[in-house]
């Protein structure tokens, strides 16, 4: 068997990109004096950007969202409804309410808040009391339930992030990525948007205080329509936002700024300048031929390569050489060859991003020859060299 590289036929992708050639380089880098950034595709789940992005940090109150998604599992699952009430504890009142000077939600101690409200002053006013009655409610206490936090996280792709307590709170070990936030908001997005639209309202109010969502970008008419904010002395100002344009959605995420104002206007710039730079493109649909391979001793001397899954790139403006995409495979084929068995591979490869590969599969089933059918297969190939 020998390894057989082929270039995938050029006009395909071309076509599928309006244009001649074309190309994944990355784009030029952008100057921004935040410490972390994570800058997703939403249709792809790409990081299309980042700074430090795989770096452990401290995350303050975006990693609420943790929080936010182990109690809306509870609300998928029917272990709670919006209408039960969780108690506002000593220690959720002491450590979370405004004697602690942390953000709040201002529940009353002893007093029984609905699931309902709870999940607007966690969202909107990112209330620290509300998370602990959340964590305690669940787990019975805050520890065991930051235990069940990273549980949870790993079961959805999040192989770093370690959590310590329910509301980002400054916690030795208490450490996320800015990558790994950018794909918990993609999960949280994905599959609680009944829940998800909460995190575009403005504000809410509590015990007869009203407090505005803290997010800057939900103001500026810009698309965004989510998530959290997050400060501490330890992390800086940060933000995971999410904003959709033209039927696009992006994902960013950003840490360590120095004032809400930095905040405020970095995210907006980061923000405009990927919509601006960066494009989707849909290259390949599932199950379209790239290529037939030669098959020996089989019904059919070919066998057509089609791809499993359909391709998508997302791809800077600017970029428009240096992309390659070949066809791989070990060959000539030997039958029987079953339809869908994985025959090969698509390899795509671009200057400063990783090799994607894609398997390809057999269009059709070839059975192999008879005893017969196999000599003059045979004889064939002698007489053909």
């Amino acid at each position: 068997m020998i390894a057989r590289f082929t270039r995938f036929p050029a006009f395909l992708l071309a076509a599928a990109l309006g244009a001649a050639s074309f190309a994944i380089a990355p784009a030029r880098a952008i100057e921004t004096p935040a410490t972390y950034v994570s800058l997703m595709d939403f249709a792809t789940g790409e990081i299309i950007y980042e700074k430090q992005g795989n770096e452990l940090m401290a995350p303050a109150s975006m990693s609420k969202l943790m929080t936010m998604v182990m109690l809306f599992d509870a609300l998928k699952d029917g272990r709670v409804t919006l209408d039960d009430e969780f108690v506002i504890s000593e220690n959720a009142w002491r450590k979370g309410g405004a004697a602690s000077g942390s953000s709040t939600m201002f529940a009353e101690l002893n007093s029984r808040v609905p699931v309902r409200d709870l999940i607007y002053g966690v969202i909107v006013q990112s209330g620290n009391d509300a998370c602990i009655a959340i964590a305690e409610a669940l787990a019975g206490s805050e520890a065991t339930f930051a235990e069940r936090m990273t549980e949870r996280a790993r079961e959805i792709g999040l192989e770093t992030s370690t959590f310590k307590n329910s509301t980002g709170w400054p916690d030795e070990g208490h450490l996320m990525t800015a990558n790994e936030l950018a794909i918990l908001a993609r999960y949280l997005i994905e599959t609680h948007p009944e829940f998800y639209e909460i995190y575009s309202v403005r504000d809410f109010e509590w015990n007869g205080i009203t407090q505005a969502n803290r997010n800057p970008l939900i103001y500026m008419n810009m698309g965004a329509d989510g998530l959290k904010t997050g400060h501490t002395s330890v992390s800086g100002y940060g933000l995971t936002a999410s904003a959709v344009r033209n039927g696009r959605r992006l994902v960013l995420v950003v840490n360590g700024l120095s004032s809400e104002k930095e905040r405020a206007n970095e995210t907006q710039r980061l923000m405009d300048w990927a919509f601006r730079e960066f494009r989707s493109y849909n290259l390949l649909e599932a199950g379209q031929v790239l290529e037939r391979a030669p098959v020996w001793q089989g019904s059919s001397r070919t066998v057509p390569m089609v791809i499993a899954t359909d391709v998508a790139l997302t791809m800077s403006r600017d970029a428009r050489k240096g992309m390659e995409a070949k066809v791989r495979y070990d060959g000539p084929l030997t039958a029987p060859i079953a339809e869908g068995d994985v025959i090969g591979q698509l390899v795509i490869t671009g200057p400063g991003l990783p090799t994607r590969t894609y398997d390809l599969q057999a269009g059709t089933s070839v059975e192999a020859l008879g005893i017969f059918g196999k000599a003059m297969s045979a004889l064939a190939q002698l007489i053909s060299g």
